[in-house]
């Protein structure tokens, strides 16, 4: 019993591995899917050991490498691939680029990795951040990624699609994230120890916000969850 949240950890592992052939492969949506696959694993990695009191030192760090592969390269490489689309380019891009500021705006998102990494590791020796997060939370930031992926394949949105295809907004994108993942902004984390109204406001709103967009734009909504997360930790913030 003591190894299932190392077994679910690992499957966070596979599915962002293969997110990644998928997404050099061009198959972006499925690459984010399975991304979102890999959330779920890393959700039940962590109950699974709270319920099983199943806890130790390499399902931590394991835990730390299994994200730095599923939240930092595989929606960089999502990011890389959206750029070179963006940019005409044919595949294989990095092949195609004429000069050197091509092959910087093509290869930028390794800024989002590099930033993912050292966002894992500073959580990993940072007691502060338990009840609260200090920078946007890997997962966090990949969902950004992904959100846009999934809601331009699946909602009938012309901004979304415009958004994809702009090489400026994706690279605002890929550098607004990485520094926020390093950041030591405070932001709220969705664990409560009771459902009371009073100090949870910010987790209300957000639910709110985002359940209310989903009415109004579906799955087109996806794209503002994270914007609506910055919102309500600004919130929680002034209520201090």
């Amino acid at each position: 019993m003591k190894h299932i949240p190392n077994i679910i950890t690992s499957l966070n592992l596979v599915a962002g591995f293969i997110s990644i052939i998928f997404a050099f492969n061009g198959q972006l949506l499925t690459a984010s899917w399975l991304i979102l696959i890999a959330m779920v694993f890393d959700f039940f990695d962590g109950f699974s050991a709270r319920l099983l009191q199943a806890y130790s030192p390499i399902g931590k760090e394991l835990d730390s490498l299994a994200d730095a592969v599923s939240f930092g390269v595989a929606p960089a490489i999502i990011i890389y691939q959206l750029l070179g689309y963006s940019m005409g380019f044919g595949y294989p891009f990095i092949e195609n680029t004429i000069s050197p500021s091509e092959t910087a705006i093509l290869l930028s998102p390794v800024i989002m990795c590099l930033c993912a990494v050292l966002r894992l590791a500073v959580f990993n020796i940072d007691d502060t951040q338990v009840r609260s997060f200090r920078g946007l939370p890997t997962p966090a930031s990949a969902l950004a990624v992904i959100s846009l992926v999934i809601a331009t394949n699946y909602a009938d949105i012309s901004l979304l699609t415009q958004l994809t295809e702009s090489t400026i907004f994706l690279i605002i994108l890929t550098v607004i994230l990485a520094l926020l993942m390093i950041s030591r902004i405070p932001l709220i984390s969705l664990k409560t120890n009771n459902l009371k109204l009073k100090g949870n406001e910010a987790r209300y709103l957000l639910i709110i916000l985002i359940l209310s967009s989903i009415v109004f734009l579906g799955i087109g909504a996806a794209p503002l969850i994270i914007p609506f997360y910055l919102l309500s930790s600004a919130l929680s913030l002034l209520l201090r």
